[in-house]
């Protein structure tokens, strides 16, 4: 595969042997975006844990300062009495048993689902079509809910769930390339704090074991992980 004049200029403006601040990172990382399109900047962050032991399973939410850009689009399933405050907050789409039929066909077309804990026994059966997307709402970040007004402006307001992968990893989009240094530095203190304070008691050794800032399609900036943890 060929790269591009582009990505292997902005390739030769990273020295892979150098670990970068945060500070430092925030600036490079815009001047090496190689898109047209306003990039998403994300955060891979590489654990100390254990994630096939359920003790050591690192999730949770975080609301980052500045957002992260991106209007998500929600889901909200409730009954009707709810309806009202979930399209007043701004939720996209509101209702149930519809939604409930759509996503069973195979439609997905949306980044947050907020429920209900009534409503709960009936989109159990979705699991296997929202699990693997990260889309099933859980109580643990915030999702299931009565007070479905407050759970959309959160989520407008730039709220995130972050989960550790098989490989024990957290991937998460922080903002975009077009943020300020300063704004891209601080949602990413933001969510690392909130990955630190989750910390299990059972995980041994070093915790943040690897962090790296990349935009869509840019090389990967390897920060000074030490700094970080301080």
């Amino acid at each position: 595969m060929s790269i591009s004049k582009k990505r292997k200029a902005a390739a030769a403006k990273v020295d892979k042997t150098k670990v970068y601040s945060l500070k430092d990172a925030s600036a490079l990382v815009k001047e090496i975006n190689c898109t047209k399109f306003d990039s998403s900047v994300d955060l891979h962050i590489r654990l100390g844990v254990d994630p096939k032991k359920a003790d050591q399973q690192v999730r949770g939410t975080v609301s980052l300062p500045h957002g992260t850009g991106k209007t998500k689009k929600v889901l909200v399933l409730c009954t009707p009495d709810k309806e009202a405050a979930a399209k007043e907050a701004g939720a996209d789409f509101v209702g149930l048993d519809e939604f409930i039929t759509k996503i069973e066909g195979g439609w997905v077309d949306v980044d947050v689902i907020i429920a209900t804990p009534s409503v709960m026994p009936k989109i159990g059966k979705l699991g296997k079509v929202l699990g693997p997307r990260n889309l099933m709402p859980n109580p643990k970040t915030g999702t299931v809910t009565n007070d479905v007004a407050a759970a959309v402006n959160e989520v407008k307001g730039g709220k995130i769930a972050f989960k550790v992968d098989k490989a024990g990893i957290v991937h998460a989009s922080i903002g975009r390339v077009s943020f300020s240094p300063e704004k891209i530095a601080e949602n990413s203190t933001e969510l690392i704090n909130a990955i630190i304070k989750l910390k299990p008691s059972t995980a041994k050794g070093i915790y943040l074991k690897g962090v790296s800032m990349a935009s869509t399609m840019s090389p990967g900036i390897t920060l000074d992980t030490k700094s970080l943890a301080n």
